[in-house]
């Protein structure tokens, strides 16, 4: 597919173009959907964190501790929570499902702390902690962690989404730009060719049908052959006046 010269650099102007759009518009879905679902997870999990302090209350009281593991169970089993642990007032393991017991980290921290936090478990992962108190924290708190590698793979698969189709967006963009720009090209073309007939001889094969558009590349077919029979008709008179003599 030849491309005339006078539209080469429209062509990748255009280009420049959608690389940009495409580009820019793949950094700011990144970002979006990236802090987005970061959130949205930590709002999740806080609320579940919540759930469980609120739900707890009634059995702290009555210190049944098998009740609590149960309740605590049930959520884990919820995709990206990995861990669950409850702690009394002083700090105390009420309930948790680490197995085959609580992380050194989390054992020797601050286990009052409802503040969210970054946790890198040896042998488990990397992990985003929230807390919720449990009665203003009167009774202990309620710590929830969320598996990251596993936010961070459904992100990619958002973004993998997102960026799947700015691509395909892209290309279709690309191959409609060289179709519009040969569409435009293709007159051009065949004007240079109708002058280049002119220039030889008019009546070995020219071709008359440029002369019935209306846009610029007839006006300039129907300058061409003015321009034409005006050079001819000097030649004639030459000749002429050369047999004259």
């Amino acid at each position: 597919m030849k491309i005339q010269k006078l539209f080469q650099k429209t062509l990748f102007g255009v280009f420049s173009l959608f690389g940009l759009i495409s580009l820019s518009t793949s950094v700011l879905c990144i970002y979006t959907v990236d802090t987005h679902l970061s959130e949205e997870y930590e709002s999740n999990s806080k609320d579940i964190a919540k759930t469980i302090a609120d739900s707890s209350v009634d059995i702290l009281l009555n210190r049944d501790l098998a009740a609590l593991q149960s309740l605590i169970d049930q959520f884990i089993e919820i995709q990206s929570i990995r861990y669950i642990y409850i702690t009394d007032e002083e700090g105390e393991f009420l309930a948790h499902t680490f197995v085959p017991g609580v992380p050194e980290e989390i054992r020797t921290g601050d286990r009052n702390n409802t503040a969210t936090v970054e946790r890198s478990l040896p042998g488990m992962g990397d992990f985003v902690e929230v807390g919720s108190p449990i009665l203003a924290g009167v009774a202990g708190t309620v710590h929830v962690g969320m598996d990251t590698d596993l936010i961070a793979l459904k992100i990619q698969r958002a973004i993998g989404r997102q960026v799947y189709l700015i691509s395909i967006i892209l290309v279709v963009g690309v191959l409609a730009a060289i179709w519009f720009v040969n569409l435009a090209a293709k007159p051009l073309g065949d004007l240079l060719a109708y002058a280049v007939t002119l220039a030889r001889d008019r009546d070995n094969g020219a071709d008359d049908t440029l002369l019935e558009r209306d846009d610029e590349a007839g006006q300039l077919a129907r300058l061409f052959l003015y321009f034409s029979e005006g050079v001819q008709a000097e030649e004639g008179q030459r000749v002429s006046s050369g047999n004259d003599g």
